[in-house]
């Protein structure tokens, strides 16, 4: 019953995304002429129809990017649309409180529906392919020597390379990255949907980044539907420390700090052999006595860092919901959305709002990022 099951509850998604939107600009009472019934109808049946069979060859095994970049693009038009839609039969309500009759009503809700919509996903678009904006966080960390105070952590997370070739932004990041002045650059993972060969020239930029004492990556779950392994490789290759359950310890003016990574939390389950996220290991030898920043691409991996006596964690995942208002859904597997939180006696958490995006090439009241973290001594 499990795939009968699975195959009626995307039906029914699928049916709500599409069918709400439709009636609500199309149908519902606005007695439109005919043929913008039917060519309305038709845009609609037609994305319906044409959108599985999208995502399948983009995100499925035969990984066409020409199909990922159209299915990821009628997903972020239809969850905008519907979103808005919905919203828009709140405005029927007060229209039938203040007397309106239909058609004028329906087609005042179809239209302020459609407009904000294409509006949303106008500008949508344009965060989402912007170099992200600088976001400046400061964190007190109780342990930190003093020769530490003040040092900059720079951290990129879910730049996402894949169907769309942004190898120009890409560039357009790591400048931006290395007008920071920045003594540590991390990168949290989800680097890219896809192989090193299909993304290298998205990646090949983040060689030329700068840092004084570190640049170091972990894997996010993304590379867990590629090749983990080979990115981590690949970063290596690209002179980057690749944090696989391992840590690093840096050094200035007598203070010293650890850094350190564990896999994503679906990597025990990818059957990688050797891929899990091991807190024990990343800090094994480690000087107990010294501040800990830990690299983890999902905030829900809190709990371990939290039994390891990490000072700060770093990560990233959420997108900060990416289209508003996913981020309601996301709160309801992650602790945090986005932005600094404390959790327990030491450890803080910061969480990222994303470098890049996936999927949907929109961002609607979730801003990429790229986020300094100076650290102070208490």
């Amino acid at each position: 019953m499990r795939p009968l099951l699975f195959g009626v509850t995307i039906i029914a998604v699928l049916a709500l995304l599409f069918g709400v939107p439709w009636w609500t600009l199309v149908v519902a009472d606005t007695r439109w002429p005919t043929a913008v019934v039917v060519a309305g109808t038709i845009v609609f049946v037609g994305a319906l129809a044409a959108f599985p069979a999208l995502m399948y060859l983009g995100h499925g095994r035969r990984r066409r990017d020409w199909a990922a970049r159209a299915g990821d693009t009628i997903l972020g038009v239809i969850w905008v649309t519907f979103v808005w839609a919905l919203l828009g039969n709140v405005l029927r309500l007060a229209l039938v409180v203040a007397g309106v009759a239909d058609p004028a009503r329906s087609r005042v809700v179809a239209a302020a529906s459609a407009v904000v919509s294409l509006v949303l996903l106008l500008w949508g678009y344009t965060e989402a392919m912007r170099v992200p904006r600088v976001r400046r966080v400061d964190v007190t960390i109780s342990r930190l020597g003093t020769g530490l105070d003040g040092v900059r952590v720079v951290l990129l997370t879910d730049t996402h390379y894949g169907p769309i070739n942004r190898a120009r932004w890409s560039a357009g990041v790591v400048a931006a990255v290395n007008e920071l002045d920045a003594d540590i650059v991390c990168h949290t993972g989800d680097i890219a949907d896809g192989t090193v060969s299909e993304r290298r020239e998205q990646a090949a930029p983040l060689g030329d980044v700068r840092a004084r004492l570190a640049r170091t990556y972990v894997t996010g779950n993304h590379e867990y539907f590629g090749e983990a392994q080979g990115w981590l490789d690949h970063m290596r290759e690209l002179g980057w420390e690749p944090l696989h359950n391992r840590h690093i310890v840096v050094e200035r003016d007598g203070s010293r700090l650890v850094v350190a990574g564990v896999d994503d939390a679906t990597a025990a389950s990818s059957g990688r052999p050797g891929h899990h996220a091991d807190h024990a290991a990343a800090l094994s030898e480690a000087d107990p006595d010294l501040p800990v920043l830990l690299l983890a691409h999902q905030p829900k991996q809190i709990d371990a860092a939290i039994a390891h006596g990490v000072d700060l964690q770093i990560s990233g995942h959420t997108h900060g919901g990416q289209i508003w208002p996913f981020h309601f859904l996301v709160r309801v597997d992650q602790p945090t959305v986005q932005g600094l939180s404390r959790h327990g006696d030491r450890t803080q958490l910061y969480t990222s709002r994303g470098t890049g995006f996936w999927g949907p090439p929109f961002r609607v009241f979730a801003p990429s990022e790229i986020t300094v973290l100076t650290l102070h001594a208490a």
